[in-house]
């Protein structure tokens, strides 16, 4: 993962539409394997093929490679060195031996002068039109063998595409991977090939998934763009392990999926952290060590293969494996469609009703008639009902789920399935069940300058009672022209802090008005504080007005 840079940027272009996940399918492991991929408990589709297993023992195969390449090649794997180049070899050579077609795109227009070329693989078969790919920087800095930052990310990858090669499974869509260069000089080699692409091109790629640093030893379970479309199928990977994933914060634009979602393609991506710390909520539900880096080496001569964290290095191969074959294997039929839910998440007092809209659309042939059922999820007295419970696809209904006064507190990940005539495909809708005593927002409507390099502190004061219903709920209006100047962190009435926006990236955008769903421990009462520091010059602004609901 690069450092954090200023760059001018122009205006951000908006996400493109993502077809939506198929129903999951029960994977199970090879015979002897302590793999928990088996307990994915998703109903099986009729057009997947359950997801295989990825081999921890390849992937550290392939790191130990290397490790070996960078220590014949003065120490590093730097964008461009022979060390580079010798990566590239590695990985394209075993790629040509399984039946990949390899292209080495070279890295320019914008790269570092004398940058090795990106590598971009496809697997034969599939509809072109539609295709799913995945990347990882195959690149690392000049300080050390770069085995996490990104051997671990390239390896994972470079496992996943040998796997589907050795199955040969019939793919409904194209698949296609990329090792990027020049990554750590800026998302150099990433942003080079995506604006290589005609529009055409472009349009076809229907999600990009990104791996970057996914083996840290002190690491956690993070998503990029974890609400979205893009995410939906690694999400469901992580929450039906019980791991309880979170936004990539740290990772925001810092990695290679900024080149393709700047170019209105939508992504998302696993990561297992970089410098930040680990807190003690997150060392609570993922083990490791609070209050240690995720990756103390990153960016250090001690990056090595003994930087390596098995356990998350081996579930994030997993996670790209069950999105693949979600997304691209199987059967085509020539007739499908897609489903959503908006808006994707809510919040309902114990007792009550909440409502959203579930739509289809009609994404290859003919419309279809699809059925409307909850898949899974439901809180413990609540029930669920659809008003029509079955609609031509294009066509939307009405879900209203109705709890109880004995309904826990909590947040649920609710399942909605619609079953067509060609297939079955879900998405999801997050439901928080607030307490009888119900939520109280607070607010603090004073405006503060936020100039260039410098912090402001806004408090409010909350009266509330008990402990906070977590995540809480905290909107932010904010005038600023360039929203990735700013960090900031939410701290709470015990003097803990979270970060809910990170700064940094490759673009400037306008922030405006924003909310964001924080997991926090912390009491409901006392005094709440928004930090935001403007960490690069040339664009300042003022906080207008911010409120938390606890």
């Amino acid at each position: 993962m690069r450092r954090t840079a200023v760059l001018t940027a122009t205006v951000a272009m908006a996400l493109m539409g993502l077809v939506a996940s198929t129903t999951p399918a029960t994977a199970q492991a090879p015979p002897g394997s302590t793999r928990d991929k088996a307990s994915l408990g998703a109903p099986p589709s009729t057009t997947v093929l359950a997801p295989p297993d990825i081999s921890l023992t390849n992937i550290k195969a392939h790191l130990n490679q290397f490790q070996s390449i960078a220590n014949a090649n003065g120490g590093n794997r730097r964008s461009t060195t022979s060390g580079y180049t010798a990566s590239v070899s590695y990985v394209e050579q075993r790629l040509q031996a399984a039946g990949y077609t390899t292209r080495r795109v070279a890295c320019t227009p914008g790269c570092t002068s004398g940058a090795g070329p990106n590598l971009i693989a496809d697997w034969p078969g599939g509809d072109e039109t539609q295709v799913i790919m995945a990347g990882a920087h195959l690149d690392g800095v000049s300080a050390g063998p770069g085995i996490n930052d990104n051997a671990s990310g390239s390896s994972m990858l470079l496992e996943v595409a040998l796997t589907l090669a050795a199955q040969r499974p019939t793919m409904s869509k194209h698949v296609r991977f990329g090792w990027w260069s020049d990554e750590e000089q800026g998302l150099l080699g990433s942003r080079a090939y995506v604006n290589s692409l005609s529009s055409t091109d472009r349009s076809r790629i229907r999600q990009y998934l990104n791996f970057d640093m996914v083996g840290s030893i002190n690491g956690g379970y993070f998503i990029n763009n974890i609400t979205t479309t893009a995410a939906a199928d690694l999400r469901a990977y992580y929450t039906n392990l019980g791991l309880q994933p979170e936004e990539n914060t740290e990772g925001a634009n810092r990695s290679d999926d900024a080149s393709f979602r700047n170019a209105g393609i939508a992504t998302s991506g696993v990561a297992a952290g970089a410098s930040a710390t680990k807190t003690s909520a997150q060392a609570a539900k993922w083990g490791g060590t609070a209050g240690r880096a995720y990756d103390p080496c990153y960016h250090r001569a001690c990056d090595t293969t003994s930087n390596i964290g098995d356990t998350v290095l081996d579930r994030s191969g997993d996670a790209l494996a069950y999105a693949i074959w979600t997304q691209a294997v199987g059967t085509p039929t020539g007739r499908d469609f897609s489903i959503s839910a908006s808006p994707a998440s809510g919040s309902v007092q114990a007792g009550q009703t909440a409502t959203t809209t579930v739509s289809t659309a009609t994404t290859s042939g003919t419309a279809q008639t699809v059925a409307l059922t909850t898949a899974s999820g439901l809180p413990t007295g609540a029930t669920a009902s659809y008003n029509p419970a079955s609609v031509t696809s294009g066509g939307s209904s009405t879900l209203t789920l109705a709890t109880s006064a004995s309904t826990p507190t909590g947040t649920y990940t609710i399942t909605i399935r619609g079953t067509g005539e060609t297939a079955t495909r879900t998405t999801t809708w997050t439901l928080t069940v607030t307490g009888t005593g119900g939520n109280r927002t607070f607010t603090n409507g004073t405006d503060y300058a936020i100039n260039d390099l410098s912090t402001i502190n806004s408090p409010v004061t909350s009266t509330a009672t008990g402990s906070a219903v977590s995540p809480v709920r905290v909107s932010v209006t904010i005038s600023h022209t360039c929203a990735e100047d700013l960090q900031i962190r939410l701290r709470g009435p015990s003097g803990t802090y979270y970060t809910i926006d990170s700064s940094g990236g490759s673009s400037c955008t306008s922030y405006g008005t924003r909310t964001y769903s924080v997991p926090v421990s912390q009491q409901a009462s006392g005094t709440w504080t928004l930090q935001v520091t403007d960490n690069y010059r040339l664009d300042t602004g003022y906080l207008d007005t911010w409120s938390v609901t606890v």
